[in-house]
């Protein structure tokens, strides 16, 4: 059997290659939410000039999608407020909202279970767009912070950024944000800016599986 990728080590031999070579890459970095975003901000900002790409049309309620967007602007905010020596400022760029594209997209797929091929899906479509976006701008990698959560297979993420990345002519950050503590530093930031942690991922799926595994909220 092959061996598994260790991304965190390949993100951490990127940002190696980098330095040693005096650069600061432009990094388009997908955020689905401010809470999975504050470890990768953290993280990333010494060694990268960030932009956050706010993509996310499986929100699928326009009241949880602003919310979310909301907190998002407000830790950049934070952030950008408390810089370092190295920390260059974080910009943000928000994608029109369109969660008829998800739905679009996952027609059929209703009643397959959470973290099933619905949601192989939702993050194609996303990092797809990620993709498209970084290839415009000029950007010299694009990542995402879903691959944080210990609910998301890091393998699948990279697999898809990477197929992404090809088609769109970009430069995908393999990432497993997750190690190394880094889901840990998340909900500790989390707390730190007083951030809204929602108890699913964003499309009505989701949330209507969370209402069932606890119906008290």
């Amino acid at each position: 059997m092959a061996n598994r990728r260790n991304y965190a080590r390949e993100t951490e031999e990127t940002i190696m290659r980098e330095q040693r070579d005096g650069n600061v890459p432009r990094l388009l970095l997908h955020s689905c939410c401010a809470p999975c975003s504050s470890h990768c901000l953290e993280y990333l900002r010494e060694y990268f000039d960030i932009t956050v790409f706010y993509y996310n049309p499986n929100i699928t309620e326009r009241a949880e999608y602003e919310l979310r967007k909301a907190e998002e602007q407000r830790l950049i905010e934070a952030f950008n407020a408390h810089s370092t020596e190295r920390a260059k400022l974080i910009k943000m760029i928000e994608a029109p909202y369109d969660p008829e594209a998800y739905l679009a997209a996952v027609k059929g797929m209703e009643e397959l279970p959470e973290g099933g091929e619905r949601c192989t899906v939702c993050f194609r479509l996303r990092l797809q767009r990620t993709a498209e976006e970084a290839a415009r701008g000029g950007y010299d990698y694009f990542t995402t912070t879903l691959t944080i959560s210990p609910l998301k297979d890091a393998e699948r993420l990279n697999r898809i950024g990477e197929e992404a990345a090809r088609e769109a002519g970009a430069v995908w950050l393999p990432s497993d944000f997750k190690k190394k503590d880094g889901y840990k530093r998340s909900i500790e930031l989390s707390k730190e800016f007083g951030l809204y942690r929602q108890n699913y991922c964003g499309c009505v799926f989701s949330r209507n599986e969370a209402v069932a595994r606890n119906p008290a909220g």
